[in-house]
């Protein structure tokens, strides 16, 4: 039997003052890597924010390896996500106080998973970022700081892996590169990948995609 990864049902948000947004039902399967495709301000961010928990929708329901993320409470619902969702925003938001490897082990400690340094260091490896361990943020490229967000975000081998416009405003090269790099780490790692997206370009490596 398939394993059901993500499921949303009847999710809405509404912020103030503004028309109600409404999402399309989901359901994603173990290992079926998927699109969300939508224009700019149809509301893509808002529902990785309420398919991951940091918001609370105005109805409905987001079920992540089978537990209603809303039924848990906040405390509960941060340490469940921590340890089986992995985020990657349209900005890095490193700790700029914090070395590369010190961002990556401060994913592990607030997932309560034991500080693997090697682990690490193979990762940033593969990322091409080996010698970048010791550097602080603002050192690193843009494209550098995506990298490591991207180390931070699977680092845990998390269930599922959210994606949030990770090819906005890259060429068609380096779009390829990026999402051959994401599929290669969550296949490595064992994760199910979402991307939310406006770029028409990479529909086509998609066979489960949802339109906003």
């Amino acid at each position: 039997m398939v394993e059901t990864v993500l499921a949303s049902k009847d999710l809405s948000f509404q912020y103030p003052g503004a028309p109600t947004l409404s999402f399309p039902d989901m359901t994603i399967s173990k290992h079926q890597h998927s699109l969300l495709l939508g224009n700019s301000g149809t509301g893509k961010t808002t529902l990785l924010h309420l398919l991951s928990g940091l918001s609370d929708p105005h109805h409905g329901t987001v079920s992540l390896l089978g537990q209603n993320l809303f039924a848990l409470s906040s405390s509960s619902r941060d340490a469940f996500r921590s340890q089986n969702l992995g985020f990657i925003f349209q900005e890095a938001h490193l700790l700029r106080n914090l070395t590369v490897l010190e961002n990556i082990k401060l994913a592990q400690s607030l997932a309560k998973k034991r500080i693997d340094k090697d682990h690490i260091v193979q990762l940033l490896t593969t990322l091409q970022l080996g010698d970048k361990i010791n550097s602080l943020p603002h050192q690193l490229s843009r494209g550098q700081k995506q990298r490591v967000a991207i180390a931070r975000a699977v680092i845990n081998s998390p269930a599922l892996l959210l994606a949030d416009e990770p090819t906005a405003s890259l060429d068609d090269t380096n779009t390829q590169l990026v999402l051959d790099l994401l599929f290669q780490i969550a296949d490595q790692h064992g994760s199910t990948l979402l991307i939310a997206t406006h770029d028409k370009r990479i529909k086509d490596h998609f066979t489960n995609a949802y339109q906003l």
